[in-house]
């Protein structure tokens, strides 16, 4: 049997897309991260202690990616953030075009951070690359700390990983140790970090290294620009 490996061929031009956005972001100074997880990870949950926790010091906006309804982007202004609703019309998964569209529509330019809350699965998503700077998973207590055995592409392609609903550990077959091992197997430089939304528990230092993260990006966008003076005032 042979067996042709087409997957390279059909996401090169999403591939070149993303990476045309990535550097416009950058060059704009704001941080777009891609929160992904099984649906009921937690991600909303997550997105709206950030968006309190960080207000008055960083303006957010998220995008919510989902096949129907408008619940999460309700829940994400009521929170204080800037947020609009995508509906992706079947597709299980977000790409750098159907992102692109969709931060034209919000707008950034005013913002300092966009979160994009990817479609609920551990499969699609880590495929395609939404043009985003940082790739954020989460994986909650119940459901499993095997996880990175079943689903390796999308730990090895993450930058965070998020362990949510800590709260609830005693209730659940859950070894943080054991799923932190499995993970940094396959991606060595994972940042992990245990929280609970709902108590606070870890959040500060997720927060501080998002935080991180947007000064780069800004730092980046102003280099860039001191860059492009330059020539100009060179070429003059």
């Amino acid at each position: 049997m042979r067996v042709i490996e087409l997957h390279r061929t059909v996401t090169d031009s999403n591939d070149r897309q993303a990476e045309a956005l990535r550097r416009e972001l950058t060059k704009k100074g704001v941080l777009l991260v891609n929160v992904m997880s099984s649906a009921g990870a937690g991600k909303t949950t997550l997105l709206t202690r950030l968006v309190k926790d960080m207000a008055g010091e960083v303006k957010v906006g998220v995008l919510e990616a989902d096949l129907d309804s408008e619940v999460d982007a309700v829940r994400m202004e009521e929170a204080g953030a800037k947020s609009l609703q995508a509906h992706t019309d079947g597709m299980c998964h977000m790409d750098a075009g159907m992102t692109e569209a969709a931060l034209a529509e919000l707008g950034t330019g005013e913002l300092d951070l966009v979160f994009l809350e990817n479609v609920g699965n551990l499969i699609c998503p880590a495929e395609y690359d939404t043009g985003a700077q940082l790739k954020l998973m989460l994986l909650s207590v119940p459901e499993g700390d095997d996880k990175p055995l079943k689903y390796p592409l999308m730990f090895s392609e993450s930058d965070i990983l998020v362990i949510t609903k800590v709260d609830t550990l005693s209730w659940f077959d859950f070894d943080i140790s054991r799923a932190s091992e499995r993970a940094l197997k396959l991606n060595p430089k994972l940042r992990i970090f245990p929280v609970s939304a709902k108590t606070g528990e870890g959040m500060e230092d997720l927060e501080t290294v998002l935080k991180e993260r947007i000064r780069e990006v800004k730092e980046a966008s102003r280099n860039a620009a001191e860059s492009r003076n330059h020539e100009g005032g060179i070429k003059e």
